[in-house]
């Protein structure tokens, strides 16, 4: 018995996180999968070690567990989609990258171009219109967590660097604090020079990695 409900918790996952890493699948569609792979994993599990239980048990857990979580995972990825759209749609044309990462988080990557400028940690007026629509659907998805990391080029020592990276992350959270998104809900980090994207050897380079990137998640995501 125990052998039983082992295999098919380890058999439904398995074959849920294979399904999800589809390259063709939509954001959506992996989290359905994923979702109905630990709900079945867990239905399984229960069922199986419950009064009563065996292979039957097992088995109907199993798909009672794997349509539950399949449900929870569509939800929950339809809400960041949706979000992950807004996203695209508010930085069209603007050099900003919106992306989901592998595990389920949004992130912006926002270049210094966009952001700000050399040595300075002041938001510039183009990126203004993007944080009004990112406050935007922060307020419409009030249980996302929100992470801000600030990065800089190699130029210039640590001892500068690294507050500056800091700065930039809490000016990007101010902003956002100020268009009503509770600060509370934000966590600031600062890497300096030392997360480079790009060389630091030239200024293309070096203006890549000059950025802040941000990521969203909901609770129990990231």
């Amino acid at each position: 018995m125990t052998t039983y409900f082992t295999k098919s918790a380890v058999a439904a996952t398995i074959l849920a996180l294979g399904v999800s890493g589809c390259a063709d699948m939509s954001a959506t569609q992996r989290g359905t999968a994923t979702g109905a792979g630990a709900g079945a994993a867990l239905g399984a599990l229960i069922g199986g070690t419950t009064s009563g239980g065996g292979s039957n048990r097992a088995a109907k857990g199993a798909v009672l567990g794997g349509a539950a979580g399949a449900v929870i995972g569509n939800i929950w990825s339809k809400r960041m989609e949706q979000q992950k759209q807004a996203m695209e749609q508010a930085t069209r044309g603007t050099g900003v990258e919106v992306t989901q990462t592998s595990d389920n988080r949004l992130k912006m990557q926002i270049p210094s171009d966009v952001s700000f400028d050399t040595g300075r940690s002041d938001i510039k007026p183009n990126f203004q219109p993007v944080l009004e629509r990112f406050a935007t659907t922060l307020n419409e998805n009030p249980a996302t967590n929100v992470v801000i990391i600030g990065h800089t080029d190699a130029t210039g020592n640590p001892g500068i660097n690294q507050p500056l990276s800091v700065d930039r992350a809490a000016r990007t959270r101010d902003y956002l604090a100020g268009r009503g998104v509770n600060p509370s809900r934000i966590t600031i980090e600062g890497r300096g020079e030392r997360e480079p994207i790009a060389s630091n050897t030239d200024n293309n380079g070096r203006a890549r990695n000059r950025r802040v990137e941000i990521y969203v998640a909901e609770p129990g995501r990231g």
